[in-house]
């Protein structure tokens, strides 16, 4: 298997939450809802789980209401064979580069939640020495942004996002995180057909079954949580690099 599948760790308050449909006044902390885990301490959890890859969402700047960058630090020198991506809510170059001065991660996200078409043509442009993960994030399919550029349809905007030299591009659907509530492999299908750009899933992924069906349609990662804690994904299906090594059974 190809596919990269990339843990997902959501920040609030310095503990790892568990995510539900985008509604983040109801997040709680995720060992009340986790099988493989007994603690959120985000530093634990990396000791315990292991995994490759990492997407860490830091919810406190994304929602303005702190920051968890000095714990994200912490996870980065302590994992130094990880490979860590963060939505850090950047919102501007200044941003960007406070992220990239930090060393908090292998990659920086700019999600459309709260980036701007001008911060990621800028972004993706500048000589700032990280390499640049763009998240179209959605509800319902429409793209969460306050950027009247970017209030088109999602595939149109994934293509615009062709011109860019960036990594990826993560299509991340908020409605379905934490819900069980599957993929829309249509969908999918059509946002690789439209990018020139690796397409991540975030949202939704219940099984290996979900996993495999996005390989078949050209999907090259996966952020997985909520089916991981449940016991639906394996855990050593996190811990190999690359996970192609030992697949999933």
């Amino acid at each position: 298997m190809n596919l990269k599948l990339i843990f997902v760790m959501d920040l609030l308050d310095g503990v790892v939450v568990h995510a539900k449909k985008g509604e983040r006044e109801k997040y709680e902390p995720i060992h009340l809802f986790s099988s493989i885990i007994d603690s959120s301490d985000p530093v634990r959890i990396m000791e315990k789980l292991k995994p490759a890859d990492v997407y860490i969402a830091d919810l406190n700047r994304l929602m303005g209401t702190g920051s968890n960058k000095w714990i994200i630090k912490e996870i980065r020198d302590n994992n130094r064979k990880a490979r860590i991506m963060v939505d850090y809510g950047v919102k501007t170059v200044n941003d960007l580069e406070e992220a990239a001065e930090a060393e908090i991660a292998d990659s920086i996200i700019l999600g459309t939640e709260t980036a701007s078409m001008k911060l990621i043509a800028e972004a993706s442009k500048s000589d700032i020495p990280k390499n640049i993960i763009v998240s179209i994030d959605l509800f319902n399919k429409e793209v969460l942004t306050s950027d009247k550029k970017m209030k088109i349809d999602s595939l149109l905007l994934i293509k615009e996002l062709n011109e860019y030299p960036i990594q990826d591009v993560i299509v991340l659907e908020l409605n379905r995180v934490g819900t069980k509530s599957g993929i829309d492999f249509d969908f999918l299908a059509r946002a690789v057909e439209f990018s020139e750009h690796d397409i991540l899933c975030g949202g939704g992924v219940r099984s290996c079954e979900d996993v495999y069906k996005m390989e078949e349609i050209g999907v090259k990662g996966a952020l997985v949580a909520t089916a991981v804690h449940e016991g639906a994904i394996p855990l050593f299906s996190l811990q190999t690099t690359p996970s192609h090594e030992i697949g999933i059974e």
